[in-house]
């Protein structure tokens, strides 16, 4: 039995979603004296963050279990959505198919958290450096799942901007 060419995209998602778990495990089998650890002196650490928000921390403050159950049931509607774009796409590129995966992976991953936890897991911490001003600033934490959201979204933009171009049908006159 063939599997359709798009459900082949499902083994990226698999694949993401056990490394998006298994080093939220990793990390949330550490001893709390173990953070901050750095991975590259000044410009990676690894940190252990509960986030109960989404993006940035945003609605972190109002972690009630309303907030939560509506950032749960959103996701679950998001997730289902994407597996349908990826599943019933017949004409995405390459780019488009992979972007949909990752996207699925790390909403994937996130959900799982957010249920299992009452909050997202994030433990990579970057520090960016600001020119000629030699002042360092961290990029809010970030974990495996976030990392694929970001790339999933970023193939998607450029399938979408330098992708094959389906030519129009002219209308008839």
């Amino acid at each position: 039995m063939m599997i359709p060419r798009r459900l082949r995209w499902l083994w990226l998602t698999l694949g993401v979603v056990f490394l998006d778990r298994a080093t939220k495990a990793w990390i949330e089998s550490r001893p709390e004296d173990y953070f901050p650890h750095p991975v590259i002196t000044n410009i990676v650490n690894l940190v252990y963050l509960r986030n109960p928000g989404m993006a940035f921390s945003f609605l972190a403050g109002y972690s009630t279990t309303a907030v939560r159950i509506l950032l749960v049931a959103g996701t679950l509607i998001i997730i289902g959505f994407i597996a349908w774009l990826l599943v019933a796409s017949r004409s995405a590129g390459v780019l488009q198919a992979a972007g949909l995966a990752l996207l699925l992976a790390g909403a994937t991953g996130n959900v799982t958290d957010r249920i299992l936890h009452g909050a997202v897991t994030d433990f990579l911490e970057v520090w960016l450096r600001f020119m000629p001003l030699r002042i360092f600033h961290p990029w809010p934490a970030f974990n495996v799942a976030d990392s694929a959201v970001t790339v999933g979204a970023m193939l998607i933009v450029l399938e979408i901007l330098f992708g094959r171009k389906h030519p129009r049908s002219s209308a008839k006159k």
